[in-house]
């Protein structure tokens, strides 16, 4: 009950019909009831793609520059030298068939990101069914299928994000938690929809950005004006 007080009286400070600048809105969603957890922050961008056709998926990976504030689990497939490598760096769970076989016979999922060199994907190939739907498949084009498994690590540590459209032609993502600063923030949310913004198929045609909003888990969205973000898009 008390969730859904504090959901109204949060909704009832936002303009449903207006579209905040991002500044704007990050301010205004600070000032909305919070609960007593740290929430993070989301953003939602809708694209004018048509992610059914290949050429006009869009995905990548990315650095956030204020990090996440959250703790990523990270597990590394790789052996000799490259598993001190991934040891050294900071990786919660390293190994190979053994690890495999915990996810398949024990439903072991204790990460957040999966990190491999390329001689283990016949290993991680087999997990395709239970990492693939959850979006933890190592893929070589968001730098998880990797050698330098020690700067992939740290990478990740420091605050790497990826993202990816969904069948709705909608980005959804992580960029902070609701105790950073109005301009740790905005950096963070800058640093994604740039990324996004590059990563514009050349098949996609008309608006590219067509609607952002950002919110807190637990918070009402808050629309913000595309055109305030990037003209270019």
């Amino acid at each position: 009950m008390a969730s859904n007080k504090r959901y109204a009286a949060a909704a009832s400070l936002v303009d449903r019909d207006k579209l905040y600048g991002l500044g704007e809105a990050v301010e205004l969603l600070a000032t909305l009831p919070k609960p007593k957890f740290d929430e993070s922050v989301d953003v939602a961008i809708n694209l004018g793609v048509d992610p059914k056709h290949a050429d006009q998926m869009v995905r990548g990976a990315i650095v956030l520059p204020s990090g996440t504030g959250k703790e990523t689990r990270i597990l590394v497939f790789a052996k000799g030298d490259k598993e001190k490598e991934a040891v050294d760096a900071g990786a919660d769970h390293v190994g190979g068939d053994e690890l495999a076989k915990k996810i398949q016979s024990e439903g072991w999922l204790e990460f957040d990101r999966v990190i491999a060199t390329p001689d283990m994907m016949s290993v991680v190939g087999r997990l395709g069914k239970v990492l693939g739907p959850r979006g933890l498949m190592p893929n070589p084009k968001l730098g998880t299928v990797t050698m330098d498994v020690g700067a992939a690590v740290r990478e990740n540590k420091a605050g790497k994000v990826e993202y990816r459209v969904d069948k709705n032609g909608i980005i959804h993502a992580a960029v902070g938690k609701r105790s950073f600063e109005k301009e740790k923030l905005l950096a963070n949310l800058h640093a994604l929809i740039d990324a996004v913004i590059k990563a514009k198929p050349a098949a996609a045609k008309g608006v590219y950005l067509k609607k952002i909003a950002i919110s807190t888990t637990m918070g009402p969205g808050i629309r913000v004006d595309p055109s305030t973000v990037s003209a270019a898009a």
